[in-house]
């Protein structure tokens, strides 16, 4: 007999929870008629400003040319604009439009109510040490392949 056991595999409990905690919030989005890819960009774009698609990729965890074609949605919805850099004629920034940010600025207390939710019987001591070894655990798979489009989880 396998000592594998699926419910105290790291993988799986963090999918576990993701899963919960993302039907849970996009029914929130879907009011806007939002994913939880666009709800991504729309808060990394409130919380940082303006930037380089290609940050906005790194910062969203989205691959550059699927997050090119929803920023082109997105931009057609007038929740972002995109122009092309002074300094480089290649790049592209792109930030909020103003209805981009009051959505982005109405949903943020929600987003916080459900992390608030997650973490509701831990100290702020544990939210912080959970934030900086997940943060460490997506670091340390920073060697890992990109992702196949085509592959499932």
């Amino acid at each position: 007999m396998s000592s594998f056991d699926l419910q105290r595999y790291l993988p799986y409990l963090l999918n576990r929870a993701a899963i919960r905690i993302t039907e849970a919030f996009q029914r929130e989005l879907r009011k806007d008629d939002l994913s939880v890819v666009m709800w991504r960009v729309l808060a990394v774009l409130w919380h940082d400003g303006a930037m380089r698609l290609g940050a906005l990729a790194e910062a969203t965890s989205i691959e550059v040319s699927t997050l090119s074609r929803l920023i082109t949605t997105m931009q057609a919805r007038m929740l972002v604009s995109r122009t092309r850099c002074t300094d480089d004629a290649r790049a592209v920034e792109v930030d909020l439009t103003a209805e981009g940010r009051a959505i982005a600025e109405r949903i943020v207390p929600m987003a916080l109510h459900y992390e608030s939710m997650a973490l509701a019987d831990m100290s702020a001591a544990d939210g912080d040490a959970l934030r900086r070894l997940l943060t460490r655990l997506y670091g340390n798979l920073s060697d890992l392949p990109p992702p196949d489009a085509s592959a499932g989880t």
